[in-house]
């Protein structure tokens, strides 16, 4: 177990290195900052050259690869780090200087167990792609095939397990403050970054999840997954099919190259409306440079690392919510938060319709070149606060997709209407999946499990009850008593320094 001198140590590290890029300003202007926590951070940077502007994503890449993951996975989390903040994360792109090409094949051997020239009959040196977890060669297999090899950096699995260790550690002394910091709940949060980046770390993981997410979208065909090589695969060596085509980023190549870039917007917020809502089942770090621009106005998708999953109860309650935004009706989308638990229920339905109306009537039937998305949001936290909602973690994910999604869209077309490009789909999915026929398969595949399970609770029965005559049941087994051991005794100070760090490392509560 990492001594709490070391956890400090780090975080006094990498807090300071905030501190030199801004990143600590906001703590010390935020009523909902902590007094200690707000005075310890101007400690932090005292003596510091601080900018105007901060610079929240060019601090987190200084820090190391860990730091730019969870700069990541803080990108999801604007009611904790800020609209600003959350919206400059955004600009983390995992661009980092390459390893060098023999150290790469010498991963690659040990990844797949015998050497590259076995199963690639070449291999380009220089990466096209180089992030903090692995990076990505272009390569031609043995019988001819284009492909593209993404190999692990070496070490990277210690690094991450030492930053993650502390995160861990300074998490629970920020939610152990109480207050705004508890109900915010970064211990979630940095849960989460720990499971996202475990199936990173996993190759295999993610080429099961495209192979999953390609039998999805078959329904979409200008929707592409490239297709994984497995025989060529490992846990740290990754083969896919090569993806030909232009970055979305690059909009002045795909005007030259004579695609049509309100079509490109519109199939990738469809492609997302289905895998969020009609499969549960989402590419969840849909940024400009994982998507390609393929001949038939067509979009390609890379980097499965990052997915998403959301059960059919929160994906009917989510379709629900959208179309009762699209359509004003805001009774409807309170009742929904209320029935899904998101709001207590002590809190008045039609005072929650009122605020959610204040906040979205302004946005309705606008593009969102003309929306005020910081306002928008700034609303939309006062809501969570005043009516005391609590993160949800399955909908972490999906508010960071949603806000890249919106991001590449308008970067196509800055013309569209997200509301009414989501309104025909969300509208049949509905109809499809809480309409009269889709309640009665409903109740019958319900009776048919209660009726299976009918014999199993007849044996039970007899079990517990037998006839007479016959053997007496078996007395049940004592139960295990549940032991809790006490926190025991908290350090004060090192509480105190590691709050200010924390809020440091987690980039401010908002």
């Amino acid at each position: 177990m990492t001594a709490p001198a070391v956890h400090v140590w780090r975080l006094l590290k990498w807090g300071r290195i905030l501190a030199r890029h801004g990143a600590l300003k906001g703590i010390e202007g935020d009523p909902n900052t902590p007094v200690p926590v707000r005075r310890l951070a101007r400690i932090a940077r005292f003596g510091a050259r601080v900018p105007a502007t901060p610079r929240y994503a060019d601090a987190f890449q200084a820090i190391g690869p860990a730091a730019i993951k969870l700069g990541q996975t803080l990108a999801t989390r604007p009611d904790l780090v800020g609209e600003a903040a959350a919206h400059d994360l955004l600009r983390l792109q995992d661009q980092l200087p390459p390893v060098p090409f023999e150290t790469i094949c010498a991963a690659m051997e040990t990844g797949l167990g015998r050497p590259p020239s076995a199963v690639f009959s070449q291999i380009e040196e220089v990466p096209v792609g180089a992030a903090s977890i692995a990076q990505v060669h272009r390569a031609v297999t043995t019988d001819g095939r284009r492909v593209a090899v993404k190999v692990l950096r070496p070490g990277v699995e210690a690094d991450f397990t030492r930053a993650i260790d502390t995160y861990q550690w300074a998490a629970a002394q920020l939610e152990g403050l109480g207050g705004e910091a508890k109900r915010l709940r970064p211990r979630l949060t940095v849960e989460n970054f720990r499971r996202w980046t475990l199936r990173e770390l996993n190759f295999q993981r993610e080429a099961a999840s495209a192979s999953e997410l390609a039998e999805a979208m078959t329904a979409e065909p200008n929707f592409v997954v490239p297709t994984i090589d497995w025989q060529r695969s490992s846990t740290r060596v990754l083969t896919m099919e090569w993806i030909d085509g232009i970055k979305l980023s690059n909009r002045q190549a795909l005007i030259d190259a004579g695609y049509d870039l309100p079509k490109l917007a519109n199939t990738l917020v469809q492609a997302f409306l289905r895998q969020a809502i009609a499969e549960g089942f989402f590419h969840a770090d849909m940024h400009q440079g994982n998507l390609f621009a393929l001949p038939g106005n067509r979009i390609a998708a890379i980097d499965f690392g990052i997915m998403g999953r959301i059960d059919r109860r929160a994906r009917v309650w989510l379709a629900e919510i959208l179309y009762g935004l699209i359509t004003g009706n805001y009774r409807r989308v309170a009742e929904i938060h209320f029935e899904a638990g998101y709001v207590p229920s002590h809190h008045n339905v039609a005072e929650f319709a009122t605020a959610l109306r204040a906040v979205g009537e302004p946005m309705r039937g606008l593009p969102v070149k003309d929306m005020s998305i910081g306002m928008m949001l700034d609303g939309l936290f006062s809501i969570t606060r005043d009516f005391d909602m609590v993160t949800q973690p399955h909908l972490l994910l999906l508010q960071k997709t949603m806000v890249m999604v919106e991001g590449v869209a308008t970067g196509l077309d800055p013309d569209i209407n997200l509301w009414e490009a989501a309104a025909p789909f969300v509208r049949e999915w509905i109809r499809t999946e809480l309409g009269p026929e889709a309640a009665i398969a409903d109740r019958l595949i319900e009776d048919v499990r209660t009726l299976a399970r009918l014999p199993d609770l007849l044996r039970r029965i007899e079990a517990r009850y037998p006839a007479p005559g016959g053997e007496p049941p078996a007395p049940p087994l004592k139960e295990i008593e549940v032991v809790r051991i006490g926190g025991g005794w908290r350090y004060l100070a090192v509480a105190l320094v590691t709050a200010a760090s924390v809020a440091a490392t987690l980039v401010l509560i908002h």
